[in-house]
Order: C-alpha cells, then structure tokens, then sequence
C-alpha cells in the first residue's frame, strides 16, 4: 500500500489555477490491483488539476506501450495505448455517488489518491480484443495462424455444400 501514495495528490496547499502532476506506470503498478494481463508496460500519466474556489476538475491523461499477447495467434507485440478521463471533485456533508464523472468528498478532505483511477481509465480504454496488426494485414506468419487458416477452409468446404434436407423447403418459396 506504501507503493500507492506517490500516487496522493495534496490538493489543499495549491493555489487556485492549473496545477500537472507525472507519473511513470509500469507492470508494478498494475501488480497491486493484481492485474497481470500485461507482459510489460511503460506508460507516462498526468493528471491536470484545475482548482477552483469550490470544486477541483481532474484531467487524466495517459500514453504508452503495453507489451501483450495476441488474442489470435497468442504472440507477443508491443500495443501503443492512449487513454483520457475527466473526473470533476465536489465537497459536501451528503456523500452521493450516483454520477461517475462526478466525486463527491467530505468537507474537510485534503488529498486525492489518483491511483485507482489511473487504472480504471487505461484498462477501460483498452479494446475488448487486441489482435497483433500482422495478423490484421496478414503478414504474421506463426503456427497458430496456419492452423487456424486449415481449419477456416474445412468448415468453409463443409458450409458451402447443401443438406438435400432442406431443399425441399426451397421449392415452398
């Protein structure tokens, strides 16, 4: 947990205004939110604060490498990631959180740890399927992808003949 409050963003002695704070992201990082999809990752992340008299807006913002496994052909590629997040930091006796881009903190309230939502805002911009770009223009050339062409052609042969089952039903159109 130590790890995570380089992380704290003091915002109580910062003068109204733009203020930007760096963050170095690696594989540590995500190890404490026991996430562990990445082989490795170098990322840069910051986080601009706009402080005004009775609210904080948050920009976070973040750009890198994340070295993955295809979702295809399983090979290892390094995935270029850029990521962006609003968050707008209200304070109030009444804690409400019915809205994701708003934060609602007790009065009073000194620092924000920016950790959880670093992580939430690069693994959400991720796409559902990272697929290698050789596998895309067809220029990978791995195993897997052999087998998997084998297989497309065998199902192909096998779709492409007709079942004289439902022929007759052709005839009723």
């Amino acid at each position: 947990m130590l790890f995570l409050n380089q992380f704290v963003i003091n915002f109580t002695g910062l003068k109204e205004g733009e203020h930007s704070f760096e963050f170095d992201l690696d594989n540590k990082f995500f190890e404490h939110f026991d996430y562990n999809d990445f082989n490795s990752c170098h990322l840069k992340a910051e986080v601009n604060v706009s402080k005004k008299s009775n609210l904080l807006e948050f920009s976070f913002n973040s750009k890198g490498l994340i070295n993955v496994n295809c979702y295809v052909s399983n090979e290892p590629f390094d995935h270029l990631i850029e990521s962006q997040m609003k968050l707008v930091v209200k304070f109030s006796s009444e804690l409400i959180n019915d809205n994701e881009d708003l934060l609602i903190l007790p009065v009073g309230s000194s620092q924000l740890n920016a950790a959880q939502y670093l992580f939430e805002m690069i693994i959400l911009s991720l796409p559902i399927k990272i697929i290698h770009p050789g596998v895309e223009d067809g220029s990978l050339e791995s195993e897997t992808l052999k087998k998997l062409k084998e297989l497309e052609s065998n199902v192909n042969e096998k779709s492409s003949k007709n079942d004289p089952r439902w022929d007759k039903l052709k005839d009723l159109i």
